[in-house]
Order: structure tokens, then sequence, then C-alpha cells
């Protein structure tokens, strides 16, 4: 009845009805009902315009119809043509009108095709005046298919380009709380893909591209540069021979004006797309060559610049060259026939350091451009025909007094050493000398440190020539006994300091390893045995070059192995060789057992041990576990001792070799999960006694990690059980009472940030015992810097580097358990114990992933405010801190509080009083070292993160900012006059900003 009714309205609500239900059960349908029904609904396009709207839903259920019959998609086209203005439909139903094409593209190709270009016709005036972006990226692929798939265009090819470049530059800005989530970004790449799809465009669109480069809008310029780069990768010298003049003048205009970074890199870039579009295009007999006479133009109007380096046109000159010399190995053999035999000239005829530096870092970007063709070619290559006096300049630089054209020079030297076959054999030699005189003798650290870099580059290159020339200098220089004549004690101890790291520096091949590592341990053995003085910071530099010289080998399984097997022993034989020595009392003993020595040994051997394989891993571990259980020694080389080796035995003698559990944890914490550890019960236990016993506080707390390292990756089970309540049986009463409650304090922090980091479900009853000693006045403070620990990342156990069990987001469980427990804690607190609830909020604050804090932050915010009242500096500076990035990620929020805020930090950016901080902490104590300010006065550290905090305040939005502006700016003019120089620097910042 709705179908033949004569009402359009209510015609319009039965077709609706049936294109519903075809929607729903098109893939049913049968090819006579198809047919029946895609011919009533050709016939109802010539209806009332209110009905198409739901004929149209008909029609695209029907072309998803894989039974439909030949011939009807080409007769549903036609008549979609034909009888409907597309654009004078709603927005969804041009969207339907698209997806019918789409569809029928995709299954009903070859029948299109037989269109021909009325096809192509035909979408032209459904597309032509679309605005919505939903529908124009549907029809952007649309045109995109037509290309891709062959679709005959025919005379229609200037149509189509102009239905769709008139969208050219995109200005679209998406309306706020858009649903549909389409950015410009999405349109200006869907157009793009369309206007670079074929060549056929090019006489259209290149004309285009050169007005909009011509126009001041910078979005426009960028968009076409981007264009054009694309074209090129499909167009050839017949698309590009009329337009190249034109572009090359817009190019180099844009290069050589403008001030923006970002259009300047879009014409490098086009300009090396248009370089290498020319390359690629093969040359008949009677054809020009575009690319020698485009190459020639470049030439031409840049070449000359380079011979003025101090104008400001040398850099442009030199980018546009090297932009289209990095092209095609051809257009670099062109380029820098004419170019680098003119930049060698300059560097003789100037010889200022300035203008040297200016011409060495030209070349050096030519010489860059030669590594990307990897081979040289002795008969077209323009720098082995150089080779003598490129080899001059850089090797003159080198010797320069100017520290800058002295690093240009290493970095020159290096890209030389990388080209296989450049560097003659004396050449290499000079190369290594002048690197060693720079590493070793050069004042500046930056050329020292340089030239030990380029020694690592080419170390891999060149194994045979640094082997047998650079690492025996360096251990003749290291190994030379007193100072020179006229040479200081310091100087000499400099130069000692300098070949350890080169040594560490050149290790970078297994064969120099070979060499290396056997030098860095006899000088170390060296100072142990008494023929150097037992300098602590000797040692320390000796470990931190095999730290080096670890993490260099660590992706080299040969490499790797040899490493461990030689250091650990070794390290392991002179600290127990130093534990028996204390008994003598001979400084030499003392200095090796220092923590600071101990501490630079703990990283070498657990980099030589985190990337064994199980295997090796297994066989070194069934060593040095009963080395520290057993006393057995007779893996150690030189391992005739006086005594035996007790680690875990009683007595005060053996004080010195419980120290050395250190480098037991070092070595079992950094082992894979899947190696067992001999006899790990009763090391277990041995650490649980030591870490509660020990009055020593760096032996208890290495005790404690290592405790905590094995239990985190102890399997799951009873045996955890057991030896988990063993030491909270220990932990509790040594907790309550006692000389032992910082020690207590310690393993309690330690096993619970193993536990946290593993989900175990005792994590959470340790955590509350941490919760309730925030209360107490003797542990509370330390008690609250432990959540520091307990969230940030340690820097020797519990890590994933060296295998530890860490579930990923547990730093949001933790937040979401604990801290409201915090916060009641802190309601309920006395006053003399609120600020450690306050300490240890902020600092579980302070680690959290902001986009969770900034979520969390309308309930929390006041009681951050309050902790900036607390008179605690480290409660101050944490909470601050974690303040500074809340005020650039939610603006909205702290907003509601900027009187407070304001407020607050003017007050911590100066004071009358200045407080004294308290000595650093050393190592083993839990309050973590990012909080403690080097400087002596720790309120110095506050006053800068006030300055910081009200210097963020100015993203805040400004009419919210402006009743304070005055005010704000008075107040800021105090620490302007502050003392400390870091102080003033933020107080500029600040105050400018405002």
């Amino acid at each position: 009845f709705c179908l033949e009714n004569t009402d359009p309205r209510t015609r319009g609500r039965g077709i609706q009805l049936l294109s519903q239900v075809l929607l729903q059960c098109y893939s049913l349908l049968h090819e006579k009902e198809v047919l029946h029904l895609v011919l009533f609904y050709e016939s109802r396009l010539q209806d009332h315009h209110l009905v198409i709207p739901s004929v149209l839903q008909g029609l695209r259920a029907l072309s998803m119809c894989e039974v439909l019959s030949p011939g009807l998609a080409v007769s549903v086209l036609k008549a979609i043509f034909q009888e409907v203005h597309v654009q004078s439909l709603l927005q969804l139903d041009r969207h339907t009108v698209y997806s019918i094409i789409t569809n029928f593209m995709s299954t009903r190709e070859e029948e299109l095709k037989g269109l021909g270009a009325d096809f192509t016709f035909g979408f032209i005036q459904v597309m032509d005046g679309e605005k919505d972006p939903r529908n124009l990226l549907v029809a952007f692929q649309i045109v995109r298919d037509l290309i891709a798939k062959d679709y005959a265009l025919g005379p229609f090819v200037e149509e189509l380009f102009e239905v769709t470049s008139c969208y050219f530059p995109v200005d679209f800005t998406p309306p706020p709380n858009d649903p549909h989530g389409i950015q410009r970004e999405d349109l200006i790449l869907s157009l793009r893909a369309v206007l670079a799809s074929t060549p056929q465009f090019a006489e259209f669109l290149l004309p285009l591209l050169i007005e909009k480069l011509d126009s001041e809008l910078q979005s426009a310029k960028l968009d076409s540069l981007q264009t054009l780069t694309a074209c090129c990768a499909i167009y050839g010298q017949k698309e590009l021979q009329e337009f190249l003049p034109s572009l090359w003048s817009s190019l180099r205009r844009e290069v050589f004006q403008t001030a923006s970074e970002k259009i300047e890199t879009e014409c490098l870039a086009a300009l090396h797309a248009l370089s290498a579009c020319l390359s690629r295009s093969v040359l008949s007999s009677d054809s020009e060559d575009l690319l020698d006479s485009f190459l020639s133009s470049i030439l031409q109007d840049c070449r000359h610049h380079l011979c003025e380096p101090d104008m400001k046109l040398v850099w442009p000159s030199a980018k546009l060259l090297q932009a289209a010399a990095g092209a095609s190995l051809r257009t670099y053999h062109r380029i820098t026939r004419s170019v680098l035999p003119l930049l060698l000239e300059q560097y003789t005829k100037h010889t200022q350091s300035s203008q040297r530096r200016t011409i060495l870092e030209m070349l050096l970007g030519f010489l860059e451009l030669q590594q990307k063709w990897g081979h040289l070619e002795e008969d077209e290559s323009t720098l082995l025909s150089l080779q003598a006096p490129v080899c001059s300049v850089v090797f003159s630089a080198l010797t320069d007094s100017s520290v800058q054209l002295q690093l240009v020079a290493i970095k020159a030297l290096t890209v030389l050493g990388s080209l296989q076959g450049f560097l003659s054999s004396s050449d290499l030699e000079l190369v290594v000398d002048h690197l060693i005189r720079l590493a070793l003798h050069e004042e500046d650290s930056q050329s020292s440190e340089a030239a030990m870099e380029a020694a690592g580059s080419l170390a891999p290159i060149y194994p045979k020539v640094f082997s047998g020339r650079m690492v025996p200098r360096l251990e003749e220089e290291l190994q030379s006994g007193r100072a020179g004549k006229g040479e200081s004690y310091h100087d000499h101890c400099s130069l000692r300091q300098r070949c350890l790291q080169a040594l560490a520096a050149v290790s970078t091949h297994t064969s120099i390893v070979r060499e290396t590592v056997p030098v860095l341990l006899q000088h170390l053995q060296k100072v142990q045995k008494g023929s150097e003085a037992g300098n602590t910071q000797d040692m320390v530099s000796v470990c931190q070059s095999l730290h080096r010289v670890a993490l260099q080998c660590q992706q080299d399984v040969e490499g790797c192995w040899y490493f461990h097997q030689m250091v650990v022993p070794c390290l392991l034989a002179v600290a127990v060789q130093a534990a028996m020595q204390e008994s003598t009392h001979t400084q030499l003993g003392k200095t090796l057992l220092e923590e600071e020595v101990l501490a630079a040994m703990i990283p070498v051997i657990s980099a030589a041990t985190t990337h064994l394989s199980p295997e090796l891993a297994a066989q070194s571990v069934s060593h040095v576990v009963p080395l520290f259980l057993d006393g057995e020694v007779s893996f150690l080389p030189q391992n005739s001792f006086p005594c035996s080796f007790q680690p875990f035995g009683d007595g005060e003698c053996l004080e010195a070799q419980r120290r050395l559990v250190a480098l037991l944890m070092a070595f079992v914490c950094s082992l894979p999960r899947n190696v067992a550890i001999p006899q790990q019960e009763w090391l277990l236990r041995e650490l649980l006694a030591l870490s509660c016993s020990c009055n020593c506080p760096f032996t208890a707390t290495t005790a404690a990690k290592c405790f905590a390292g094995l239990v985190n990756k102890h399997p799951a089970g009873q045996q955890l059980d057991e030896i988990l309540q063993l030491a909270v049986n220990r932990m509790e009463p040594s907790l309550a009472e006692g000389p032992c409650r910082t020690q207590a304090l310690t393993l309690l922090l330690w096993v619970t940030k193993a536990l946290v980091l593993r989900y175990h479900p005792l994590s959470a009853c340790l955590t509350d015992k941490l919760l309730g000693l925030l209360g107490d006045t003797e542990l509370g403070p330390a008690a609250a810097d432990g959540f520091s620990l307990l969230m940030a990342e340690s820097p020797d156990v519990l890590h994933k580097g060296c295998h530890a069990d860490v579930r990923i987001m547990f730093r949001q469980r933790f937040f979401t358990d604990n801290v409201p427990k915090l916060v009641q804690g802190f309601h309920g607190a006395g006053p003399d114990v609120k600020a450690n609830y306050l300490k240890g909020l902020s600092h579980v604050l302070n680690h959290l992933p902001k986009p969770v804090l900034v979520t969390e932050l309308p309930t929390l915010l006041s009681l951050l405010l309050e902790a900036l009242s607390c008179s605690d500096h480290v409660v101050q500076l944490s909470t601050l801190s974690c303040l500074q990035p809340l005020l650039l990620e939610a603006p909205q929020i702290m907003s509601l509080h900027v009187d407070t805020l304001v407020t607050k930090f003017l007050n911590l950016t100066s004071s009358p009083t200045m407080v004294r901080a308290p000595p650093l902490p050393p190592c083993h104590t839990p309050l973590p070292h990012s909080l403690c300010c080097p400087d002596p006065c720790l309120f110095q550290a506050v006053r800068i993160a006030a300055l910081r905090c009200a210097h963020a305040l100015t993203s805040l939005p400004t009419p919210v900012l402006l009743p304070y502006k005055a005010r704000v700016i008075r107040a800021l003019a105090r620490p302007l006059d502050d003392k400390k120089r870091l102080v003033r620097k933020e107080a500029v910042a600040a105050r400018g900003e405002w």
C-alpha cells in the first residue's frame, strides 16, 4: 500500500522500510530477486525528491550483493548520474552515493571500465562542489582508485584535476569535540595522494605549486613543497622540463630568504627529489641532458657563495648543493667535481680558524654523502683524486689551536676512515697518532672525548691497526712510572685517567678487547699490590673503563664471554686479597674495600653477566656462589690466600670480607631468571641474617638488596613462602625495638619493592607495615623516603635490565592501593609526624605517570598544597617537582587554585634565612640521590624549583593570571639579586615570561 500511495512522504516511508530490510538481508537474496529490486529502485530515482534518500539506501544494499547480474552495476550508476543531482542532497545521502560507487568499483571493475570515460565524467559531476570532509576522504579515495586501477580518463583529465585541486591547499579546522575525529592532516595527505598519483596532472599541478610557493602563506608553501616531493617519485624529464627553471628559482629564493626551518627543510627535500627524478630518467641519443643543465644552474647560483665563509648565504648555498648531490651517485660526482677543489682552495686561502671551520664543515657535509654510496669508483670519484689534499686539510685542522675546528676535523676523520680504501696504511698510522695525541694530551676535554669516540668508531673497521699501534702506546703511557719533567702529580693522574678512558673507548672489536682488558686488569692489580699509590679515584677509573668495555661487548657473544671469564674472577680475586690484607692494616687493602670502589665494581660485574646465555651463566654461577658459601677459591687467579674466605662468618675480623657481599649481589642479581642458583635456600638465609645483624650500613644494605633481588626472581611456591615468612619473623621484632631498627627498615623496604614489582600477595602486608612506621618519630622520616625507593628505578638490582620480574603498571597499582591509606593516615596523624605522610605521598606522586596523576589531581591537590607549607625542604622539593608538569598538563584544574599556588610559590622563591642542609647521605641511605641537592644549601634547590613552578604558571589561561601579574613581577624582582647564579637564571626566565 505504501509503495503505491500518492503521497510522496508515505511512499518514502515504504521505500525506507524496504531499504532497511534489504540492508539486513542483502546477502540472502537470489539473482532474480536482485534484478527485480534493482529495476524497481532505478525507476524510483525519477520519483519525488523526498523519496530519493531511501532509494539510495536500497541501492547501497543491492550494490553489496554478490549475485548482481552483469550489466546491473553500470545501469544503476547511469541512472544515478542522469537522475540524481547529488550535491543538492544532505551529507549522509551524498555519502551513500560515494559508498555505492566504491562498492561497484571493488566488485564490478571490468564492467565499469566498459563505460570508458563516461564513468569518469559521471563521477566528476557527482563530486563537483563537495564540501564535507567526511565525504571528501571517500571521494579522494575514489579518484585514487580511478587512476591506480587504470580507468579511462579520456578528455576529462583536466576536469578531474580541477574537481580535486580546488581544495589545495587544504584549509580546514575541525570543530571542537568533533565526534568524527577528522583532522586537517588527514585531508592533506589524502588530497596529496590524489595530486601525486599520475604524471597526467603534471602540466596543471606544477604551475599551481609554483603559484602557492610564491604566496605569503607558510602552510601553503609547506603543502606545496611536500606535494612536489611526492610528485617527483612518479614524474620524469618530460613532465618537469618546462617548469624546472621556475621551480629552481622558487626553491632557491625560499632557502636564501626564509626564516622558517620547516620551509628550508622541505625545500631541500624537494630539490633532492627533483635531482633524483632527473637522475632516474633514461636519456635517448637526441634528447637534452636535463640533469646536467639543472645542476649547472644550481652550481652557477650557489658555487660563488662558498668563497664567502663569513657571508650569510654560504650555508644556504652549501645546503642546496648537498641536497642535490645526495640525490644520486651521478649528481654527487657532478657537484663534487666542481665544489670540492674550490673548498680545499678556500681552506688554504683563509687563515682564521672560524672561517676554516665553516669551510671544513661544508667539506664534511660532502664527505658524509659519499658514505651513502658506500664504494669509491676510481674512474669517477672526485674524492679519490683529491685524496692527498683532503687528508692534508683534515690533518692540519687536527693540530689547530681552535677546539671547534678540531672537533669538526675529528668528525671528518671518522668519515674518511669509514670510506673503505680511501686512507693508505701510512695515513692510518697518522690517524692513530693524531687520535692518541688528542685523546691524551689535548687540554680541552671536548677534543679528548671526541678523539676517543672516533677511535671507537674506526677500531672495528681497522682492528689490526688499532690493536697493533694504539693499544701498545696507551699501555706504555699508562705504565710510565713517575710524572715527567715539568709535569705535576695532578697532571700525571689526569693522563693516567685519560689512558684508561681511551683503552675503554677503543675496545669496540673482540680482537681489541683481548688486548685492552688484560692491560686494564694489570693496572688494577698494580694499584692493589702497591706499585702505585693506593688512589681510590684510580681504582674507580679502572672500573669505569671496564664497565664501558662490558657494555660494548654485550651484543657480541664471543666478546661477552671472554670479558666475563677474564674480568669477574679477577675482580673477585683482588677484592678477596684486599679483604685478607685488611688485618695487616695496609692502606692498599682498605682503599680497595672503600664503598666508592666496591660501588664502581658492581656495574662491571653486572654488565658482564646480564647478557650471558643461560648455559654460560650456569657455568659461572657454579663457581661464584660456592666462593661465598664454602670459601671455594680454586677458580680465582692467584688463589694462594693467607686465610680462608668466610664472608658470612661471625667475628669482627671478618668485617672486610662481609663487604664483598656487594660483588655477590652484582653477580647473582644479574643472572637470567631461568638460571638455577646452587644452594639458593642456604644463600638466602645467610643474606637475611647478615642484613638484619650487621653493624656496617653498606654491608647490611647490599645484603638486603641481594636478598630482595633473589626473592623477586624466585619461583612461586612453598619454598618462597617459607623464606618470606622467615624474613617477616626476623624483621618484626627488630623494627619494634633494639639496636638494629635501621637495618630492619632497610630490609623491609627492599623486600617490599621486590614483591611489589612482581605483584606478590605479601607486598600489601609489608606495605602496611611501612605505612605504620610513618607514625614512628625515630624511623618515620626514613620510612617516608622509602616510598621513593619503592617507586623509583633502581640502578643496580630489581630492574628489567638485570632480568628482574617487573610487571607493567606496578606504579599505578601501588598508587591505587596505598594513596588512600596515606591520605587517611595524614588526617589521623599527630602534628609531629604529619610531614612523614606528606613526604611519602609526594614521593609516590612524583614517580607516577603524569596522565594517571592528572586524573587523580582534583582529590589530591589540597594535600599537595599543604605539603608546600611543610618545613621539611625535601617534601617541598618533591612536591614542587610534582606540581610543575601538572601546571602544563592540567591547566583547567590548576586554575581553580591559582590564588593559593601563586602565594605559595612566591613564598618559596626567596627567604630571609638560609637553612643549611644535613650532610649528603651515603649511597646506602634510602633517600634517593635525585633529591639530594649537590649544593650545601638545600634551600637553593627549593628556590629554583619554586621559580620553575612560577614560570609554569604562565601556561594557565591568561584571564586567570592577569589579576596576579603585577604582584608576581614585583615578587620575582627579589630573586634577581640572589647570591646563586642558577637561582638568578631561573628568576630571569620566570619574570620575563610574566
